[in-house]
């Protein structure tokens, strides 16, 4: 089942609240947090207080993204706050088994993230102990970047691992998906799309969601 997760980091944060109830009401159950911390990418945005008012204002699952250095350090502290996915980059990552062995022992789904340059490849060694995998599209540390296409491909790769190895963590895309490209993220395999400026940067936020979902679930009868 394909699922279109609202990424915040696109959102009027002056209505949080309010977006936030226009994409649960167009069907969200998941939202995206992007975590920077201005130094594995050139952006600093939220922190453990607003994860922890998301957690206390909505009912939906927070799928919180770390694109910070030493995630180990946080990682704790972000789930007891509500965070219920957490991805770190195998780029971030010093020693990633250990890292997404944390996140699983602290009641969170697992998830590592790979950047536009990095081979698929370099996840092999972790591929059985993660819950999901998140190939970036875009370059990380902005919202509202086109999509790379070349990732696609990338995105078609970890499918093949998955089945090649029949395993079964899910596959996330993130950066630059829009109605004109979703069908092609998910026939390429992707099934946990990350859409910003798509959703919250158009004139109703509840009706794009719906129209990248109604998108999304008919290109699931074209996968490659």
């Amino acid at each position: 089942m394909v699922e279109i997760l609202p990424s915040i980091l696109s959102a009027d944060m002056t209505k949080l609240g309010e977006q936030i109830a226009l994409v649960q009401a167009g069907g969200a159950r998941t939202l995206h947090v992007d975590v920077m911390d201005g130094r594995f990418v050139p952006n600093i945005t939220i922190g453990q207080p607003v994860v922890q008012s998301l957690n206390a204002a909505t009912g939906l699952l927070l799928d919180v993204h770390l694109m910070i250095e030493d995630p180990d350090r946080f990682i704790p502290e972000f789930i007891a706050n509500g965070a219920d996915l957490v991805s770190v980059h195998q780029e971030a990552v010093r020693h990633l088994d250990r890292t997404l062995n944390l996140i699983r022992s602290e009641g969170a789904k697992a998830g590592v993230a790979v950047n536009p340059g990095t081979a698929v490849e370099t996840l092999s060694a972790v591929l059985e102990i993660v819950d999901f995998v998140l190939v970036m599209s875009v370059n990380p540390g902005f919202g509202g970047q086109k999509l790379i296409p070349h990732c696609l491909k990338k995105v078609a790769q970890v499918a093949q691992l998955r089945r090649q190895r029949e395993l079964d963590f899910a596959i996330e895309i993130d950066g630059g998906i829009k109605q004109e490209n979703v069908a092609e993220a998910v026939r390429a395999g992707a099934e946990m799309i990350v859409a910003g400026s798509s959703v919250f940067h158009s004139e109703n936020p509840r009706e794009a969601l719906q129209e990248l979902r109604r998108r999304a679930e008919e290109a699931t009868l074209a996968r490659v």
